[in-house]
């Protein structure tokens, strides 16, 4: 295992990009340590490796957003209990850990439907976010998991989240609405049905939602 680790931090001072580290500490993305490496030089290291899930987890215990990443890599999604699934949510502080992590290994969970009911119900705004993200990637990927998701519920609580002071919670569920209407025609016409009153708004900011969405839709 350590040397596994030692040959994981070598790759990554290797392929270390000082200026893009840089630039996402000067947008406030914060790490103890950011190598800077793109995702898919990541994932040409990630290839070099059996999944291992004690690998993982001391990778994503790491401060590192390489190692980070690189956990959600190789993590086998059949090794990941639900309680695991409950510790990494909570890791997943800022919106690329939260991309990767939902797209390398939440959405190919077998009850991914179940942490999308319980995280997007969640009284935390960070994990509420990373929820409604998970239900986008299932929709992106046409999982089985959507149809076990009740929509009418969620829906409604992306809508109440749309009007939330954080940027990342109300992009997510803008996300969850936008994907959720792309899947067919009549899903499309549920959201438009459900931001209905958000069309002549006084708020300036839910008539914006509902021109985003209804551009979105060509309704």
């Amino acid at each position: 295992m350590e040397t596994i680790l030692r040959n994981i931090r070598a790759d990554l001072r290797m392929s270390m990009n000082g200026v893009t580290a840089a630039s996402m500490r000067a947008k406030g993305v914060g790490y103890r340590m950011n190598f800077g490496v793109d995702v898919p030089r990541l994932k040409q290291i990630a290839a070099k490796y059996v999944p291992d899930k004690v690998l993982a987890e001391r990778m994503w215990k790491e401060d590192v957003r390489e190692l980070k990443i690189l956990a959600t890599m190789l993590c086998p999604p059949v090794r990941f209990s639900k309680e695991d699934a409950g510790r990494w949510v909570q890791g997943a502080t800022n919106q690329e850990i939260r991309e990767q992590v939902c797209k390398n290994l939440f959405q190919e969970l077998s009850y991914a439907d179940e942490l999308v009911r319980e995280w997007t119900g969640n009284e935390d705004e960070t994990i509420r976010t990373t929820g409604y993200w998970l239900f986008a990637r299932l929709c992106i990927i046409r999982a089985d998991a959507i149809n076990r998701v009740r929509s009418e519920e969620l829906l409604e609580r992306a809508k109440a989240d749309l009007k939330n002071e954080s940027l990342l919670l109300r992009q997510s569920a803008l996300n969850t609405l936008k994907f959720f209407g792309r899947l067919s025609t009549d899903n499309a016409e549920k959201v438009m049905w459900l931001v209905a009153d958000f069309e002549y708004a006084a708020d300036p900011l839910e008539k914006e939602f509902f021109d985003l969405l209804s551009f979105e839709f060509k309704l």
